[in-house]
């Protein structure tokens, strides 16, 4: 009897130790599942920007000169707004609008197609008619029917489109009246920033935004029109609704842009608006999607 009270004492003293030590690895267990399966948050990974943007000059005042770059394609079409500057202002106009637009709809772009745009060559002379610097809107401009001629002109009163080395010479013209292109090709920082950036980035073809004429000009210099030129002209024109003139002949111009261009084999074209004082967003934009499908090889 006395052996049976001790077993029974032991079992009573057992099973709470017993309880205890359940109780414990159940406690324990849990606080390792809740160890394990603890969840890590993500650390957000930022979107690479859709565009690049660069400053490739400054001008006479220090106003920088920028391009912006959308795709990563081999073969880069330029787009070149703003020349002269703010007697021309809906070409830059023009520009930014065309950037906003591939920011928002990067997909557009041919893969094997990289879209370069500067919409400002001649910043001075944009300021001195809009009063801002860089990207503006409609509504700096006070009086949509502004054509101030010395805003056509950069600061120190060269016309950048006669400062190109094809053809030329101290003077030049302009509607007949003669106008500076400096001391000499490229004298100028704004031509020399354009010069060097091409030289650089060797697009395949250029199309520079001016108003207003309602034409597509092809260009040329000593050695005559590149036929991949009047290709380019066709295409833009013919998409755009624009008139198309193979040679400019209405007065002598010398050290233009697009005649460089032409006489370093690069095709260019001068997108002359219609109107002074709107992009013609609906023309342009298929001229300048029709150019890209062009020279794109998945097309």
């Amino acid at each position: 009897m006395e052996s049976d009270r001790k077993i029974q004492l032991a079992v009573l003293l057992t099973v709470p130790v017993l309880l205890i030590i359940g109780v414990y690895f159940l406690i324990t267990t849990d606080k390792k599942e809740e160890e394990v399966f603890v969840e890590v948050p993500e650390v957000p990974v930022e979107a690479p920007p859709v565009a690049d943007r660069r400053e490739i000059g400054n001008s006479v005042e220090g106003r920088g000169i920028e391009v912006v770059t959308f795709g990563s394609g081999d073969t880069q079409v330029l787009f070149v707004g703003g020349v002269h500057g703010g007697y021309e202002w809906n070409s830059s106009l023009l520009a930014y609008e065309m950037i906003s637009h591939f920011e928002e709809n990067p997909e557009l772009i041919p893969e094997d197609i990289q879209v370069s745009i500067i919409p400002t060559l001649n910043p001075d002379g944009l300021a001195l008619v809009t009063g801002v610097g860089g990207v503006f809107s409609a509504e700096n401009i006070t009086d949509p029917s502004v054509r101030v001629a010395e805003g056509r002109f950069n600061s120190n009163g060269v016309d950048l489109n006669r400062n190109f080395a094809c053809k030329w010479a101290p003077e030049s013209t302009w509607r007949g009246e003669v106008v500076s292109a400096g001391a000499e090709a490229f004298s100028e920082p704004e031509t020399a920033a354009l010069r060097d950036y091409i030289t650089e980035a060797q697009p395949k073809a250029v199309a520079f935004w001016h108003s207003k004429a309602n034409n597509v000009y092809a260009s040329e210099c000593e050695e005559g029109v590149l036929p991949e030129t009047l290709t380019l002209m066709d295409t833009y024109a013919d998409a755009g609704a624009y008139g198309k003139v193979e040679s400019f002949d209405a007065y002598p111009i010398t050290g233009d842009a697009e005649g460089w261009l032409a006489s370093i084999g690069i095709p260019a074209v001068t997108v002359e608006l219609e109107t002074a004082n709107s992009i013609e967003w609906a023309r342009n934009l298929a001229g300048v999607e029709a150019v890209l499908q062009l020279y794109s090889l998945a097309k």
